[in-house]
């Protein structure tokens, strides 16, 4: 396979679940993706990072590099924890991350991930619940995540997604700059 790469199995979503759980309405709190990016609409997710919104300047906002932990991510401490101890293991920087609920029979229009914050980094999908499979497709391959599978996936390439289990689909998606490539984006070393 070129566009996709389990890296990790066998990881407990226990605990994340467990986070998402201790929340009410943590579902309902943030509601940018469906509402401002047409091939999400059907995607419902709890920002961890995002953006750092005073370094948009003139940029896009596909073109800020600069992230930060979110507040509606604080009460997210395993996941948080998860993200910042596989960044180090892979010695990267982390970049925007989120917990995605994508509902059953919904899905992920078909797009590419267009801009410079993209095209630098790599974009990891950490399964923590899908009865059937998480069903994803970039370019001409498809894979089935399944739960507990850490894996990597070129958005780079189109690629798309559906839930054709009757249950939510729930992946922390999150993106990681090596830290060989600071220097180039920031201008100076990690």
């Amino acid at each position: 396979m070129n566009y996709f790469e389990r890296l990790k199995t066998g990881i407990d979503p226990t605990p994340y679940l467990d986070e998402i759980s201790s929340i009410d309405g943590a579902w309902d709190l943030a509601t940018g993706r469906q509402d401002k990016i047409p091939v999400q609409r059907e995607a419902l997710a709890i920002p961890l990072r995002g953006l750092r919104k005073s370094a948009i300047g003139d940029r896009e906002r596909r073109d800020v590099h600069e992230s930060r932990w979110t507040n509606s991510g604080k009460p997210y401490q395993k996941a948080r924890q998860f993200l910042e101890d596989f960044a180090a293991e892979q010695n990267s920087l982390l970049g925007r991350a989120k917990i995605v609920c994508l509902p059953a029979g919904k899905r992920v229009y078909p797009h590419i991930d267009r801009g410079e914050y993209y095209r630098v980094r790599n974009r990891y999908h950490l399964v923590l619940r899908s009865t059937a499979g998480s069903w994803m497709k970039a370019g001409d391959e498809e894979v089935r995540m399944r739960e507990g599978e850490l894996w990597w996936f070129d958005n780079d390439q189109m690629h798309e997604a559906n839930n054709d289990g009757d249950q939510d689909r729930i992946h922390i998606i999150f993106d990681m700059l090596p830290a060989e490539r600071a220097e180039e984006v920031f201008g100076k070393a990690a």
